[in-house]
């Protein structure tokens, strides 16, 4: 199927395409993004975070606020498409969310999950599917981190110690994501991360990337993040943020990881006689030996948990780990109806990204019959403003992990969150640029320049509504010093503008819906 079937077939509000902007769902979701980063809450041992954090979801593995940090960033750089221009407001919200990432709670788990777990034995029973049969009752669940447990003992810091993979592999990814949002190179920038009884480790990125990149090397079966698993989902994502690395600053330091993939296909994943992917391993622990495996079908879900850090590293093993789990899940099959064998929908957001992303029409149209009609999609907050997925929860707030990944569906054309990663946008650094914009007040939903014509178009709304017909400036820079400007608003032009400075022009206006157009000659 071809990138263009598949837009055919999606509803008018659940995609977005460059040309168009971002639709009213992205809009009402960056609005919540802005809510969660900019609003104050105490991240330290003294204090908890807001309640609208997602320390809720994939219990007992993911149920950390980390996670809300880490993913929430994922649609920001594939957004940077619809406005390339206008990047200030999303570099805005990955300060806050790596802000908090470094803090007490971001790494709560290693700092307080110390030893073997007291409670390994009176784990309830559906946890247990999580844990290898002939372990059970006697083994540390997924989620207890367990910093402290031989070989390794006890790490005081979470970045540079032989586990907690996944802490400094997100954080990594997160970082990047700043740094490509940004433009602003800050990989030798010192940062503190508060580790054990709140000691402080002083890293930079660089130094960071490196050192994921050198454990990678020496441990060809991966590093571990709860001792003493290795999970592939944790390694696979910690190979994209060092893929981003290398993308922004032209290093080699995702080489390990390719490596590892092929390690992963001989001993994490095996095919039947066709070739075809039939089973992956959930974890592995070398210390015993042991490979953790769904039964049956719910081993589709071990392949959907690498799909989207897979597919833009390798993207015939993503499509291979899509194609596993849609036939053993059976979503791919118009003759049956969509089971969800387990209570995540996580899982199913997943496969509807993945069958978005290769046009693949059919399981598209299926799952999003599903996530339509199950996952509650609704706009809340001041004037409906806001949106998220609200899965039927009836809950204060949406939750931050599962929305992640949906939005990533409704806020970029197939195909954005590859080229992040692949062939990112370094030219937008040096093309016009809005700054100043009192988001959220005022918001953009689309910006386009055509060098060649030497035109700058931005699309205007009233992101928070009551404010709409008020008064705003903005200013528009990286403009040749002597450049000769015009500018329409709606198509009427327009002197509601100034040269602010050198190369840039502050342009006055009501906050509404407009279409502006900034021609420089």
């Amino acid at each position: 199927m071809t990138d263009t079937t598949m837009q055919h077939s999606i509803p008018a509000d659940g995609t977005t395409t460059s040309a168009a902007g971002l639709n009213g769902r992205s809009l009402g979701w960056l609005r919540f993004m802005w809510d969660k980063a900019t609003t104050e809450d105490d991240w330290s041992d003294q204090g908890e975070p807001h309640p609208w954090w997602d320390r809720y979801s994939e219990p007992p593995m993911c149920a950390f606020p980390r996670f809300d940090l880490a993913e929430m960033g994922y649609v920001l750089p594939m957004m940077v498409e619809a406005t390339p221009a206008w990047r200030e407001g999303y570099t805005r919200i990955l300060d806050e969310l790596a802000r908090r990432y470094v803090t007490f709670w971001g790494g709560i788990d290693w700092n307080t999950l110390i030893g073997p777990d007291p409670n390994v034995d009176r784990y309830p029973p559906e946890w247990l599917m999580v844990v290898p049969e002939h372990l059970r009752g006697r083994y540390a669940l997924p989620g207890w981190t367990g910093n402290g447990i031989e070989p390794w003992g006890l790490q005081p810091d979470p970045v540079g110690c032989d586990g907690n993979l996944f802490y400094r592999g997100w954080l990594n990814l997160l970082l990047g994501m700043r740094h490509y949002v940004s433009g602003q190179p800050t990989q030798t920038t010192p940062f503190e991360v508060s580790g054990y009884q709140n000691r402080r480790f002083t890293w930079t990125h660089q130094r960071m990337a490196q050192f994921i990149s050198d454990q990678m090397a020496a441990r060809p079966q991966g590093p571990h993040c709860e001792n003493t698993k290795i999970w592939p989902f944790c390694v696979t994502a910690a190979g994209l943020g060092l893929k981003m690395y290398d993308s922004l600053l032209h290093t080699s330091l995702n080489e390990p990881f390719l490596d590892w993939i092929a390690f992963a296909k001989k001993h994490y994943m095996g095919r039947d006689r066709q070739g075809r992917i039939d089973w992956v391993a959930f974890f592995y622990d070398p210390i015993e030996n042991a490979t953790m495996t769904f039964p049956g079908p719910v081993n589709g879900y071990s392949a959907l948990t690498l799909v989207h850090y897979i597919y833009p590293q390798d993207p015939q093993l993503g499509i291979d780990l899509y194609e596993s789990a849609m036939r053993q899940l059976g979503w791919n099959n118009p003759k049956v109806p969509v089971v969800q064998l387990a209570d995540d929908p996580q899982m199913l957001s997943i496969g509807l990204w993945m069958a978005r992303e290769i046009g693949d029409t059919t399981t598209w149209d299926r799952l999003r019959t599903v996530s339509e009609s199950r996952f509650e999609p609704r706009y809340f907050g001041e004037d409906d403003s806001r949106f998220a997925f609200w899965l039927g929860l009836d809950e204060q707030w949406p939750r931050g992990q599962i929305n992640a990944t949906m939005m990533m569906i409704e806020c970029a054309e197939p195909g954005a969150w590859s080229r992040v990663f692949n062939s990112p946008n370094n030219t937008m650094y040096d093309e016009l640029t809005v700054r100043g914009l009192d988001y959220p007040s005022i918001g953009i939903r689309r910006t386009h320049n055509d060098i060649r014509r030497r035109v700058l178009e931005i699309d205007t709304f009233a992101a928070t509504p009551s404010r709409r017909g008020t008064t705003t400036s903005f200013t528009v820079d990286n403009l040749p010093y002597d450049a000769m400007i015009s500018l329409e608003v709606d198509g009427r032009p327009s002197d509601t503008w100034h040269r602010s400075q050198p190369g840039a022009v502050a342009i006055d206006l009501d906050i509404d819906t407009h279409r502006i157009r900034l021609t420089y000659a």
